[in-house]
């Protein structure tokens, strides 16, 4: 296993599962974060080389740091932190002999792609994420083909994660079934493929010790579940029920969103709909991963992982553990 492991962006919702992972293998591993005090040795602005020079003894850096959701502004921050921290972090590792990099992406980088849809595919991204993400992976591919027989790069590319303690997507669903707020928009049979905070890091952990080479991976639990399978399990497990309750047409679900824009536009406030997230909740995003052809096992199945986060954030008493705000 390598030692003297660097997980930029650590403090975050990834970050801190991985940590703990790593923390209870008895890895060695140090978390940096630009949430930490300025005056902390743990703090790390990947918009700043110079802060990355704490990163000089490392053999491995693993970089989470994003800004990742849909409402950022203004929209530079997406280039000066995805793209602009990736300069910086291939920088600083070319002039440390830092050899391995695993970097999380993202399937947005596919937009609304086809269904199974594999490293293979286009990008076809549709917003500013997207964009810095796949610019981000070509800066990192063109530094492991600076050094090929000696460097490693990782690139994994999640779904939307979930886990205990999240306020991203998923937690938006679940919270909206157990106010009784929810509305299923559509048929319901558009598939949503999904990643358990636990079984991403655990999958980073898994690719630590690859050989010299550039390897790119989607991260999904399978099986994917429609939108009406996965509200139904929802709902069961909070009211045992086995519906999904109230829907509306998909066409009257745009007219809201587009609706939702103008006010949002006029009143100059975010709102938590919006016609983007309509589509989004309306597309299939089911992908296919080359996971499927290593040996690597994810210690929880998908419907385990959703459990699990249902207990703990509307059945168990966890309101004043800490929360992580996100839109994977």
């Amino acid at each position: 296993m390598n030692e003297n492991i660097s997980i930029v962006g650590g403090a975050g919702f990834l970050g801190t599962k991985l940590s703990s992972i790593l923390s209870n293998a008895n890895v060695k591993h140090k978390t940096f974060d630009i949430s930490f005090d300025e005056s902390s040795s743990n703090f790390v602005d990947v918009e700043n080389i110079d802060s990355l020079e704490k990163l000089k003894n490392s053999s491995v850096i693993i970089n989470l740091a994003a800004v990742h959701r849909d409402d950022i502004k203004p929209i530079s921050r997406y280039d000066d932190v995805n793209i602009g921290g990736a300069k910086n972090i291939c920088s600083c590792a070319s002039k440390y002999d830092i050899n391995t990099i695993i970097f999380t992406s993202s399937v947005a980088i596919y937009g609304f792609a086809p269904k199974n849809t594999g490293e293979d595919g286009n990008p076809n991204y549709f917003n500013d994420y997207g964009r810095t993400k796949y610019q981000a992976e070509l800066i990192y591919k063109k530094w492991q083909s600076e050094n090929p027989k000696d460097r490693t790069l990782v690139i994994i590319r999640p779904t939307v994660i979930f886990g205990e303690g999240n306020r991203g997507n998923v937690y938006n669903l679940l919270n909206q079934i157990y106010r009784k707020r929810f509305v299923m928009i559509g048929k319901g049979d558009n598939v949503k493929s999904m990643a358990y905070v636990d079984n991403v890091a655990s999958f980073i952990k898994y690719s630590l010790n690859k050989n010299s080479g550039t390897y790119i991976y989607n991260y999904i639990d399978k099986p994917d579940l429609d939108m009406n399978s996965l509200v139904k399990l929802i709902r069961k497990n909070l009211f045992q029920k086995d519906n999904v309750g109230l829907r509306l047409p998909r066409f009257l679900g745009l007219i809201v969103g587009y609706f939702a824009d103008l006010i949002s536009f006029i009143s100059r406030i975010s709102l938590p709909i919006s016609s983007i997230r309509v589509k989004k909740f309306l597309s299939n995003s089911m992908f296919s991963s080359k996971i499927s052809e290593t040996d690597f096992e994810p210690p929880f199945n998908l419907t385990d992982g959703l459990i699990n986060t249902i207990k703990y954030e509307f059945i168990e008493d966890n309101k004043n553990n800490k929360k992580f705000y996100s839109e994977w």
